[in-house]
């Protein structure tokens, strides 16, 4: 074992240094060393530091090897690990030594580690029985950081990865709070580190060691470099190219492979630049496109992609078949008909490929590296052919390098209705297959360096074997050649036009059509090369080679996609077999696809569509370099730096133009199934966050539009009511959430403030998790709302924090929104005083107020199993429940009804919505379990439940009922018009209702339809009420004084000193004087709540002006009396206060 490097002790320097390279050789002798500083108390872990050789005496080294037989069993494990064991305080001091110690127990928890490791109370008991907390002064759990106890980790990469990668383990660093805590209490209570959920895959990452051995990864020459090379070089080179120089002459031949080497370059830097942008994994064009762009663009061309690579084996196959039965046809040995033989052999040949490619990739890429060795001969073949000048080949048209023939061949003579964009067009699919490499992307080493290097250089080395072919089959080869022998000229001819004419051949007859040359043979290259047969081989190679890389990267870019789970129904093809997750499902589904389409045996309405499907990602891919680079995100930096934005852009452009060149209605059918699966996968919304350039886009665009708006100045016309709504927890007051959300909705801000009190540091911890947890809750109730959490002292103090800080410039509150306080008469008056003086700080701060009212209550929490979630019980795992309740099913009767299966059909229905980023799910609060006892709802409870839905059904044909007795500024009625022009709210009509004297009603009345008909409000109805300042009914006054009889100071009846040390204490208590003084204002209150029931108790829904009181003068017992007396036993009813700015104008 180690035991030899444990006989001298290291020094100190030494020890570090080993440590810092990941602590290899940490195992033997170093973990039956004692740790440094006191040894920790008998109840606690005992931890056994590893490789800290500093300040150990020369004993316990010896003492270690003495023991190496011991140390072995562990050591593989120990193997760069510290080890935590439970420590038996009966046991004697020896026994926390031995590494098998806490092993039966189950309690060995280890990390693999080299510097500073965090022990997170999570993983300290993992046994799930012992809890043990832990402080740095007794024992010295860390290893040393720069020689110095500290807790503190050095930067590495392990504290960096995602999950179990193949590449080694994650690590936690020690979180913040480990850190800045105060000792004596636990770090953090629910045992996870900076937000980091101990999700099913995270607990694994912590205890997974990779398992390499045996797995296949390439490097960038037989990965990428060789795979790129041969699926570019396809059947165009061998049967097309000669045809093309033919028709579009040497020069456009040349910019011909040049327009097409464009696009695939500007294509091929995008992707390097994508696949250095941090590690990729399996997919390849797939994986680069969806980590980019998010999953909307990579869902769509991830599935487009796995069928255009399933389909293009079988035009490869085709194109294999049909060499082979032009040589049957050659030698007359047809086996049923031509069309039938290509059926057959394809079927054959795709088997024989499946069965390669099942057998593993190491098979796979040794089939490559053969079938490329064929090709090479093949082209070398040719290239030695053209510099021997057969005469029995000049019949064929073939003379050798001839400037004469070069001059004729350089221009173009377009025949049989071609053009140059139909010849680009037939040309084009030899340049695709530049993603090949990146396609197999996880089975390469290092994908970062390889996909780079092997795609450029493939580009490269095929765009001048393309040229060089174009220009020496063009030097060599007439465009016609009848193959006559006897069509030599004997005679010197004067007047030769034609460069065969020059050499002494006579192909004028072949005006009527001829066999040979490079506009009639498509054979050109193995009558030219020096060994006919080896073109062919080499044509069999390079489809051969393009199926089965085809083959291969379907499966696994399919693989990748269904892994993602964007489109669910296809899950089961995620499944890998073997040591390297071979997608064997994948690999099926490809044959049967790649066989169907084999069977046609008709590709030439395919194979355009296979080009437009790999030209989408082409373009997508060049789109997502540039709008990742237009999004600025930090996140965005390759490691490959020779590429542009706008080149990228231009290069897609490119792209979708290549597209409609080479087939308008193929350009068409991709774009409509791009654009479909697009729309889908917005729709389903898949449960993904890749950190998409889209989302940086986002915030980028709100960032700049926030700061746009910011040097706007306002407007009356511009005016929205953005609402602040102290809601506490949002589901706890669902009725007053749908309320402003109905006028607030695509019009203004909407912000739920939630003031936090007690305990500081709970408080805090509970900040973190309810603005995660709430905001979801938000987004997923369709609310266009805000969730604003604050810590403070009492509801005041956290109103005015609220006030003064929430919002962003321009988009900033500028109403409070409160609910009624329902129970002020039964609870502390002093909460009383806290809730006025909101509303005396809203107006100081120029806000408008805005009090809801619903006579059975808005606050529904203690219906939602909230007790249950009290913050002294807060579980980790109970951490992120919310429960919702469903109200669809009414209730039929107003009897009491019990929370129990019995009586399902009438129930409200609890969900528990499960927790929207995959976290584990968790049980709901309030379970429906027949077991339990039915716990009885009563009738308030439910007529509360059915009262807090009621703004989310519609509306129907009733009245808006406006009391706008004072003037606000017009937010009194701004409300109300907003609610009308929404859906839920079309159908109901505003009835104003105004303040008037008896003798001038009818003019009252006209004045204000004239108002309302400038500002262009509809109104159903204008009421004048003249009868406003009657004295209320003596009933209605008594009930008044018995209400607020309990709040009352009777200083008249006290000694003075009483009186004003009672008013000192209690500041809320009501004067005799001040009654006195605002009896008038009084009686209107009781007055008003005479006329709403007489006028209103109809409407829908009530907005009447807020009466203000003077700060300091009306006491806060006093004022809360009048609300309490003005809106009691109404419908909904809104009390508005404007700050008294217009917020109406007739101007245009």
């Amino acid at each position: 074992m180690e035991g030899k490097q444990q006989l001298s002790p290291p020094g100190p320097a030494a020890g570090e240094e080993r440590r810092a390279e990941e602590g290899k050789d940490a195992a033997g002798g170093g973990a039956l060393g004692k740790p440094l500083g006191p040894t920790p108390s008998q109840s606690r872990f005992q931890v056994d530091l590893v490789a800290e050789g500093a300040g150990r005496s020369a004993e316990e080294p010896r003492k270690g090897s003495g023991e190496g037989g011991v140390a072995g069993k562990g050591s593989e494990e120990a193997k760069g690990r510290f080890r935590v064991n439970f420590v038996d305080p009966s046991a004697g001091d020896d026994s926390p030594g031995e590494p098998g110690g806490g092993s039966s127990e189950g309690g060995n928890v280890s990390f693999q580690n080299g510097g500073d490791t965090v022990l997170s109370e999570g993983s300290l008991h993992s046994g799930g029985h012992h809890h043990y907390y832990y402080d740095t002064h007794t024992n010295t759990y860390y290893l040393r950081t720069f020689g110095h106890n500290t807790m503190d980790a050095v930067p590495r990469i392990d504290h960096y990865r995602q999950t179990a990668a193949d590449l080694g383990e994650k690590l936690i660093r020690p979180s913040l709070a480990e850190l800045h805590d105060e000792l004596d209490k636990e770090p953090f209570e629910d045992g996870y580190a900076n937000g980091e959920e101990g999700t099913p895959a995270g607990e694994a990452a912590a205890t997974y060691t990779p398992d390499s051995k045996g797995v296949v990864k390439f490097g960038w020459i037989k990965g990428v470099l060789v795979r790129c090379m041969l699926n570019i070089w396809g059947v165009m080179l061998f049967i097309r190219l000669s045809w093309i120089v033919g028709q579009a002459g040497i020069g456009l031949s040349v910019l011909v492979i040049g327009m097409a080497t464009v696009v695939t370059s500007i294509t091929g830097l995008s992707t390097s630049a994508i696949a250095t942008n941090g590690f990729v994994r399996g997919g390849g064009a797939y994986y680069l496109i969806s980590r980019s762009l998010g999953p909307e663009f990579g869902g769509a061309i991830g599935l487009i992609f796995a069928f255009a690579n399933a389909v293009a084996v079988a035009m490869y196959v085709v194109g294999f078949a049909e060499t082979v039965v032009e040589l049957l046809k050659e030698n007359g040995t047809l086996m049923i008909d031509e069309m039938n033989d290509i059926r057959i052999i394809g079927a054959i040949t795709v088997v024989i490929l499946l069965g390669i490619s099942v057998a593993g990739m190491e098979w796979e890429a040794k089939a490559q590296i053969v079938l490329l060795v064929i090709l090479i001969l093949a082209i070398g073949d040719f290239v030695i052919g053209t510099f021997i000048p057969l005469d029995n080949k000049k019949p064929k048209g073939f003379f050798g390098y001839k400037a004469e023939i070069f001059t004729e061949n350089f221009g173009p003579d377009f025949r049989d209705g071609e053009t140059f964009f139909s010849v680009f067009a037939i040309f084009f699919p030899a340049a695709t297959g530049i993603l090949a490499g990146a396609n197999i992307s996880g089975d390469l080493a290092d994908p970062q360096s390889a996909i780079p290097k092997g795609t450029l250089l493939a580009i490269l080395i095929t765009t001048l074997v393309y040229v060089g072919i174009a220009v020496s089959v063009g030097s060599c080869v007439v465009r016609d050649a009848t193959g006559n022998v006897n069509n030599t000229i004997v005679t010197e001819l004067t007047n030769c036009t034609s460069a065969a004419c020059n050499l002494n051949y006579d192909f004028s007859s072949c005006q009527t059509g001829c066999q040979y040359g490079l506009m009639n043979n498509f054979q050109v290259m193995s009558m030219v090369s020096g060994f006919a047969p080896l073109i062919t081989a080499g044509i069999f190679s390079a489809t051969l080679s393009s199926a089965l890389a085809s083959l291969v990267s379907a499966p696994k870019i399919f693989q990748a996609l269904c892994k993602d789970n964007i489109y669910p129904g296809f899950q089961m093809f995620a499944k890998g077999y073997g040591k390297n997750n071979e997608p064997l499902r994948g690999y099926l589904l490809t044959f049967l696809i790649a066989l169907g389409f084999i069977l046609i045996a008709e590709l030439n309405v395919i194979a355009p569509i296979i080009s437009n499907f790999f030209l989408a990602s082409y373009a997508l891919i060049n789109f997502s370099v540039f709008h990742a680079s237009l999004a600025k995100s930090p996140g965005w930096r390759p490691a490959f730096k020779y590429y542009n934005m706008w080149i990228s852009l231009v290069g897609a452009i490119l792209c979708c133009i290549v597209m409609f060149v080479i087939n308008w209605w193929a350009a068409l059918l991709t774009y409509v199934i791009v654009l479909g699966l697009y729309i889908y996968v917005t729709y389903k919304k898949p449960d993904v966050n890749w950190g998409s350039s889209t989302q940086a886009l986002t915030y980028l665009n709100a960032l700049q539009h926030s700061i746009r708006l910011s040097g706007v100045e306002d407007h009356v016309k511009n005016f929205r009511p953005q609402c602040l709504i102290m809601t506490g927890a949002p589901n706890a007051r669902p009725a007053l959430l749908h309320l402003v959300h109905a006028f607030t909705k695509n019009v203004g801000l909407m912000i739920c403030g939630h003031v936090h009190m007690g305990p500081r540091r709970q408080a805090m911890k509970e900040l973190s998790t309810d603005l995660a947890k709430y905001q979801r809750w938000l987004i997923k109730n369709k609310m266009k709302a805000f969730y604003a959490p604050v810590h403070a002292e009492d509801l005041r103090d956290g109103g005015q924090y609220l006030m003064q800080a929430a919002g962003l410039g321009r988009m900033r509150p500028n109403t409070l929104v409160v609910g009624f306080k329902k129970n002020w008469r039964q609870g502390d008056m002093r909460d009383v005083e806290t809730y006025i003086n909101l509303f005396h700080d809203a107006f100081d701060v120029q806000y408008g107020v805005v009090v809801i009212r619903l006579k059975e209550g808005l606050d529904i929490s203690h219906l939602q199993g909230q007790e249950l979630l009290s913050s002294q019980e807060k579980s980790p795992c109970a951490k992120d429940i919310i429960v919702k309740v469903d109200y669809s099913k009414k209730a039929e009767t107003d009897t009491c009804i019990a929370f129990a299966p019995s009586s399902s059909e009438r129930t409200p229905t609890l969900h528990k919505e499960e927790d929207e980023d995959g976290k584990t799910p968790t049980q709901p609060l309030l379970k429906k379990d027949s077991k339990s006892p039915s716990s009885p709802l009563n009738l308030a409870d439910q007529r509360l439940l059915d009262a807090s839905t009621q703004f989310q059904k519609k509306q129907g044909k009733s009245n808006i009922d406006v009391w706008w007795l004072f003037d606000d500024g017009g937010l009194t009625l701004l409300i109300p018009y907003l609610l009308t022009t929404k859906k839920k709210w079309k159908d109901c009509k505003i009835r104003v209702f105004i303040g008037g004297k008896i003798n001038r009603i009818d003019h009252d009345r006209r004045a204000m339809a004239t108002l309302l008909s400038k500002f262009r409000i509809d109104f159903s109805d204008i009421m004048v009420l003249g009868d406003i300042n009657t004295k209320p009914k003596k009933e209605n006054i008594t009930a008044f004084e018995e209400m607020i009889e309990p709040f009352r100071l009777h200083e008249d009846d006290k000694e003075q000193e009483v009186a004003d040390k009672m008013k000192e204490d209690e500041p809320w208590r009501i004067t005799d004087n001040e009654l006195e003084l605002y009896k008038t204002k009084t009686y209107r209150q009781i007055r008003l709540n005479e006329l709403l029931k007489e006028h209103s108790s109809t409407a829908n829904i009530i907005v009447m002006s807020l009466p203000v009181a003077r700060k300091g003068a009306v006491s806060s017992a006093l004022y809360m009396a009048w609300l309490e007396a003005l809106s009691k036993d109404l419908p909904p009813i809104l009390l508005v206060r404007g700050n008294h700015q217009s917020v109406l104008t007739f101007y245009s």
